[in-house]
């Protein structure tokens, strides 16, 4: 039994097969397009040797150009070492090497080997750290440039000791650098032996070489103790003396 077609559907290419078996399809029409040649002869431009670009100067003759705007004022005051500072790769590195010499910007003492630092028995080594970091707020000072060792080892001796009776906790110790000695930097070394080896390495929590704005290499922070270390405690921890440690 032949199926009924459904009503009302809709089939748009019922006849599709009908009209490819016929072959009874309508002809492309493809455009017509004039070519540049034939617009040049039209305009008797048509000559021997005629060449693309005198034809498209020819094509472009009576074309008004648009009015171009200048360069915006950013732009145009902007300098030509403005420009190159941003494309140069060393531009960064030649900045901070210039604010380095100029005023000391980006000096990091820890990492040079006049840099030092100890700590006293049981005291972890980050607080000397945390010294050289400026963690604690400095309440005294003494200079000592120009003293010869024996004068300084007694205005040493009682800047320390004043500093205890009056119950001050970090202070700083200027010596210098030491530039003009021939080994090692005479003062710097002797206060590094009064804070390790004399009389005060009892009463020393830390110290360590002074950030930049306080002298650098040239000062020491020394954090003192309320009351000094017995005999009994340092058996107990097992420690001979005070720990130091120089930069690299």
């Amino acid at each position: 039994m032949k199926r009924s077609r459904p009503t009302g559907m809709h089939r748009p290419f019922e006849c599709l097969a009908s009209l490819l078996e016929s072959k009874d399809l309508p002809d492309r029409v493809q455009p017509q397009l004039p070519s540049p040649k034939e617009g040049i002869e039209k305009e008797g431009f048509e000559k021997e040797g005629f060449d693309d670009d005198e034809g498209f100067r020819l094509w472009m003759q009576d074309v008004v150009p648009l009015e171009r705007e200048g360069p915006d004022e950013e732009q145009a005051s902007r300098s030509p070492l403005a420009v190159g500072e941003h494309t140069d790769p060393d531009a960064e590195a030649r900045a901070a090497l210039y604010e380095l010499v100029r005023g000391g910007e980006g000096f990091v003492i820890s990492q040079t080997s006049e840099y030092f630092e100890g700590t006293g028995y049981g005291v972890h080594p980050q607080v000397a750290r945390s010294l050289h970091e400026g963690r604690f707020s400095i309440q005294a000072h003494i200079d000592l440039h120009g003293l010869g060792v024996r004068k300084a080892g007694e205005v040493f001796d009682a800047f320390l000791r004043e500093a205890v009776l009056s119950g001050k906790r970090a202070v700083l110790v200027v010596h210098g650098r030491g530039l003009s000695s021939r080994d090692l930097p005479v003062l710097k070394h002797q206060v590094l032996l009064w804070l390790t080896r004399g009389f005060w390495r009892k009463w020393v929590i830390a110290f360590s070489s002074a950030r930049w704005c306080d002298g650098g290499a040239g000062a020491t922070y020394v954090l003192l103790r309320t009351r000094p270390v017995t005999r009994s405690r340092r058996r107990k921890q097992g420690r001979g003396g005070l720990q130091g440690r120089k930069g690299s």
